[in-house]
């Protein structure tokens, strides 16, 4: 069914990877001066942003994260071990640059764009924050939906304009960050209903519970899923139901990149959450997701095979912020550089493979 005129337009303009472009890529990385295959996954990498942007030789210019903050009300359940004044705190952080993902993207060269999805206060205005706001914070999905429909609508479309905004802007890798005391346990609930595993195994420690706090999370993930009865088949039901303000904001930013044929970096849980929603509106959308890194949260791994995504990194990270996919920036560069920079066969007077008399090499 319909879902507002942006969100379905957005969803329209979701095609499917280039496959000359890919085919002919392919093509050129068994002319360079390596061994076939032997560049591993920095070989199919290339291939595949050469399906995303349609070219044979993909560039990788301007780099940007994404990185949205809120808040969640089912914290009254005590399934951090953090209080929700640390979301706002962790926001000033960030505009100060003194947070990991400043440091990372300062490495790699990429922009953060910070945004005040719903952060249960009012923050001071600041050049570098953008307020979208949503609202103060989600409802206790333990009791009741985490959000209305209209919200859940609103979060998408902001999520759109963002990332519609950074590719207008000449952004050519998107990654994706969070910020918010207590969102494991919507992106625990979230992979639970698209996945069907029990929350049990869905649940992790996040903040760093200890074994009765994350035998309790589990738990009220469980009746969150019970009260609310989220449609699996439904991805804005899931969202409305269960979901975060920053989290639909990243599904709605992951599928603007994906209409601009762009690389959607995921980063942990939270990310990967978000990356269940958008595939649950457009399973074309994750042709053009790079999983960046294994989240130690062991939803993560459930999300990510969901969809058909392996990692690139296993770093045993748990941060969020957009750290693991800021970090796997460099490894994607790297792999469309190869592909557009090294010398073929003929290029370097490099002699090819010896093929034997049965068609064999050697």
């Amino acid at each position: 069914m319909p879902i507002s005129t942006l969100i379905d337009e957005t969803l329209a303009r979701i095609a499917p990877l280039n496959g000359e472009a890919m085919a002919a890529a392919r093509a050129r990385q068994d002319t360079l001066t390596k061994p076939l295959g032997s560049l591993g996954r920095l070989e199919d990498i290339s291939i595949l942003l050469a399906g995303m942007f349609g070219e044979v030789t993909p560039s990788i210019g301007r780099k940007a994260t994404i990185l949205a903050a809120g808040d969640h009300g089912v914290v009254e359940e005590g399934v951090s071990a953090y209080p929700q004044a640390v979301t706002p705190q962790m926001v000033f952080n960030f505009l100060n640059g003194g947070a990991a993902i400043n440091v990372l993207a300062r490495h790699v060269g990429a922009e953060i764009v910070i945004l005040d999805a719903g952060v249960a206060e009012d923050l001071p205005p600041n050049p570098a924050l953008r307020s979208v706001k949503v609202g103060y914070g989600t409802a206790n999905m333990a009791r009741g939906p985490a959000m209305t429909r209209e919200q859940a609508i609103q979060c998408l479309e902001t999520g759109i304009e963002a990332a519609g905004e950074q590719i207008a802007e000449g952004a050519d890798l998107i990654a994706f960050g969070d910020m918010g005391i207590g969102n494991t346990t919507p992106s625990s609930a979230i992979t639970s209903v698209f996945t069907g595993a029990d929350p049990s195994v869905t649940t992790g420690r996040g903040t760093g519970l200890d074994d009765p706090g994350l035998e309790r999370k589990a738990q009220v993930v469980r009746t969150a899923i019970d009260v609310n009865r989220p449609d699996p088949a439904d991805g804005m039901d899931v969202l409305t139901k269960v979901g975060g303000f920053e989290i639909g904001v990243l599904a709605g930013a992951m599928l603007a990149t994906a209409a601009g044929r762009r690389p959607a970096v995921v980063d942990g849980f939270i990310s990967g959450a978000a990356a269940l929603i958008a595939w649950s509106l457009s399973p074309a959308a994750a042709q053009y997701m790079i999983a960046s890194h294994q989240s130690v949260e062991p939803g993560h791994r459930l999300a990510l095979g969901h969809m058909g995504l392996s990692p690139l990194l296993d770093m045993g990270m748990r941060l969020g912020e957009g750290t693991g996919a800021v970090l796997a920036m460099p490894i994607i560069e790297a792999a469309a550089r190869c592909l557009s920079e090294m010398a073929t066969f003929a290029d370097a007077g490099v002699s090819e493979r010896i093929e034997d008399e049965d068609g064999g090499g050697t």
